[in-house]
């Protein structure tokens, strides 16, 4: 029998979304044969098992394709960034939100995915890191991030989410918040935050509301979004409309784009990443690692985000350029006030 040239490793959680993979195993197994691998099979059997045996995945593998939920995917990045000769990555979502491959347009059947995984595209992406810890695209604190993201219910939109405990609590006081020093190239503020994430998505708990708007995946920024802690019934109010309307109020948000942010406070702060637990930190540096990984998509979805990604991108562009025009006519404006006021 001839030996087959090409090896690939598949990687699966058999719990990841309360076990929807075991009952469609042999035909994701059978799907990435189809093209001419020799496929190694692993099943995960605690967490961060996939990180070592991505690590120490013997050379000769030609591509890695992992089944599980985000925290599965976000286990083999980690695994391949610690590797010298890194590998592209399939991913076959099983979990119950799959924000990523949302973002990525990798589509929820199984045997589908596995067949772009196999015969797909690859296409770069950044990596986020927080301290020693990696992420794929979210690192969040606060009010979301004590209710997993992939609980059997979801979050169908985070917004939802968030106004159901806002608008549940009896008294202000009952909100966890955090004093933060928060510090970026673009923007430095200090406050008391009862919300933040660092996102690289188009959508976070299945909501698209406050994640940013011109997403590019490999520009090597992240999207930042801080909300406050509101003070009064009335600014929770002003907050809950806000959201509702997808829109960044500046008196209670702050949202902007960076490549590092460091977030510093007194007591430690609980961090998730990938929607899975990621320590506590009473100092966090998050660093955008720029083109670091290579997700498998379907072909006609790469044409279709590199345009959307080039829109983003002059969309961008534009929008710097009238701010940066609005500074300088606020600063001629203020010039010619003072000259003004000089001369009188």
């Amino acid at each position: 029998m001839e030996r087959l040239e090409k090896k690939l490793y598949f990687v699966y959680n058999p719990l990841a979304g309360k076990g929807n993979i075991r009952g469609k195993l042999f035909e994701v197994i059978q799907a990435l044969a189809s093209a001419e691998y020799e496929v190694t099979v692993y099943p995960t059997r605690e967490p961060r098992d996939a990180t070592e045996r991505v690590r120490e995945l013997p050379d000769g593998y030609d591509l890695v394709v992992c089944c599980g939920g985000d925290g599965t995917l976000d286990e083999v990045v980690t695994g391949m960034m610690q590797r010298e000769r890194k590998l592209p990555i399939g991913y076959i979502p099983a979990g119950s939100c799959n924000d990523f491959a949302r973002s990525l347009q990798i589509p929820n059947n199984m045997q589908q995915a596995a067949e772009i995984a196999v015969r797909g595209q690859d296409f770069t992406v950044d990596v986020g890191s927080l301290n020693e810890r990696n992420f794929v695209y979210v690192a969040a604190f606060g009010i979301f991030t004590d209710v997993s993201y992939s609980t059997k219910q979801g979050m169908k939109n985070v917004l939802g989410h968030m106004a159901y405990i806002l608008e549940g609590m009896k008294r202000i006081a009952s909100v966890k918040s955090y004093y933060l020093k928060v510090e970026s190239e673009e923007l430095c503020f200090e406050g008391d935050f009862l919300f933040g994430m660092v996102t690289n998505s188009k959508s976070v708990g299945g909501f698209k509301s406050i994640v940013g708007k011109n997403v590019i995946f490999d520009d090597g920024l992240f999207e930042v979004t801080f909300i406050k802690r509101p003070k009064n019934p009335i600014e929770l109010q002003e907050i809950l409309a806000a959201l509702t309307i997808s829109q960044i109020d500046t008196k209670y948000m702050y949202s902007f784009k960076s490549s590092r942010i460091v977030v510093e406070s007194e007591e430690p702060v609980p961090w998730a990443l990938d929607g899975e637990y990621g320590g506590e930190y009473t100092r966090a540096e998050i660093f955008d690692h720029p083109r670091a990984a290579q997700i498998r998509i379907a072909p006609a979805v790469l044409e279709s985000l590199r345009q959307e990604q080039e829109a983003a991108a002059d969309a961008e562009n534009i929008e710097t350029t009238e701010n940066t025009e609005n500074t300088e006519n606020t600063d001629n404006t203020e010039s010619t006030e003072n000259t003004q006021n000089t001369a009188e």
